[in-house]
């Protein structure tokens, strides 16, 4: 009995929602952007959920990743990327997504290479795992954290960096008493009091509130504090344009609170974000490909070689590896697996009542990410 061909099922919510999210933001992307003088560029973002406010330069582009985290540029360019006048990665291959993981070439050496999991596949997302734990990553996504419009970076949205703290972030940057350095220990980054961290420097020059808000004006002085009145006991008494001392006091208090530093973004809240982005261009990837069997019915007496074939929506297949096993292989076997024709062939070898999954592990071709779908294949008489 010849393999059954069967509906693909329809998206889940959850999945219809990453799909909306996702991919939507990118569609202008699809088959390039007019740069004006009649040439297409490609369209790459930096993380799922984007970081808008960065300046980007390739060989042939230069501007600012827009609300989307979106910026443009020919394959093969290499990219640079500042925060204002701050340099935080450059010779970056330019491709359609960008993460902090492939910001530096060690990294990007180390994604390369994919682990191998429990079941005996490759994978992308153990290495991953492995890189967010570096402190150079670490302490850039903190930083990049903390310089987002909001005080946290909710789930579900991306990192906002809006003009006004680029703009002080540039007229406090000559001021610092060195370099930024991402890579000394997070308790070096995280320094504070009369000897802060030129990354604590940073943040205490800007503020993070409306122009004009009385949390961006300079804290009343300790000796302004003392030399200011005290508030009569009598409501009666105060007058309105006098600055008492207890209000000043109240004022300093507020916009020290206002300010902020990097112990508030913690090396365990930059890996949960960073997992997040990467867990949701795995997602995207790996929805673009489906097999053309999600079960298929074979019956015990036609052992001849059966396939399934790996497609992609809108495309072909085009991938650089892949890799199989069968889960019950004295149900049914693997007879072979090719990433040219990205097809998995298989037969049956057990009775009727077996059953077994075909596990597919394959490389997409530009990526460094593995996809992995899943045959189920039940034994009829």
């Amino acid at each position: 009995m010849a393999a059954a061909h069967h509906t693909r099922p329809p998206l889940t919510l959850p999945q219809a929602f990453l799909v909306a999210l996702f991919i939507s933001p990118l569609l202008s992307g699809c088959g390039g952007d007019s740069d004006g003088n009649g040439h297409d560029t490609s369209t790459g973002k930096v993380n799922a959920l984007g970081i808008s406010g960065l300046s980007y330069q390739t060989a042939s582009q230069s501007g600012k990743t827009n609300a989307y985290g979106q910026f443009q540029y020919y394959p093969g360019e290499t990219l640079s990327l500042r925060v204002g006048d701050l340099l935080i990665a450059e010779g970056v291959p330019a491709q359609e997504w960008v993460t902090p993981l492939e910001f530096s070439p060690d990294t990007r050496a180390q994604l390369a290479t994919p682990s191998v999991d429990d079941e005996g596949l490759s994978t992308h997302t153990i290495t991953e795992q492995q890189l967010i734990t570096r402190i150079p990553v670490t302490n850039l996504v903190r930083f990049l954290i903390a310089l987002n419009w909001t005080e946290n970076v909710r789930e579900g949205t991306g990192i906002e960096i809006r003009n006004r703290v680029i703009q002080q972030l540039n007229a406090a940057l000559p001021n610092l008493t060195n370099p930024i350095d991402f890579t000394v220990s997070e308790t070096e980054f995280n320094a504070g009091g009369n000897n802060p961290s030129p990354a604590n420097q940073l943040l205490a020059a800007i503020c993070f509130y409306p122009e004009g808000d009385e949390l961006c004006e300079e804290p009343p002085t300790e000796d302004a504090i003392n030399n200011a009145p005290e508030r009569p006991e009598n409501d009666e008494d105060w007058d309105p344009d006098v600055d008492y001392k207890q209000d000043l006091q109240a004022k300093r208090q507020r916009i020290l609170e206002a300010i902020r530093s990097m112990e508030e973004v913690d090396a365990e809240d930059a890996r949960r974000y960073l997992t997040r982005e990467l867990n949701a261009i795995t997602t995207i990837v790996g929805n673009r490909f489906y097999l053309d069997n999600y079960i298929a019915r074979h019956s015990d007496a036609d052992t001849s070689i059966k396939q399934v074939q790996i497609r992609r929506i809108g495309g072909s297949a085009e991938l650089s590896d892949v890799e199989a096993i069968t889960t019950r292989p004295q149900d049914v076997a693997l007879h072979s697996y090719n990433w040219q024709t990205a097809n998995v062939e298989y037969f049956v070898a057990g009775l009727a009542g077996g059953e077994s999954e075909i596990v597919i592990s394959f490389a997409p071709e530009k990526t460094y990410r593995w996809v992995r779908k899943t045959l189920r294949v039940v034994i009829i008489d």
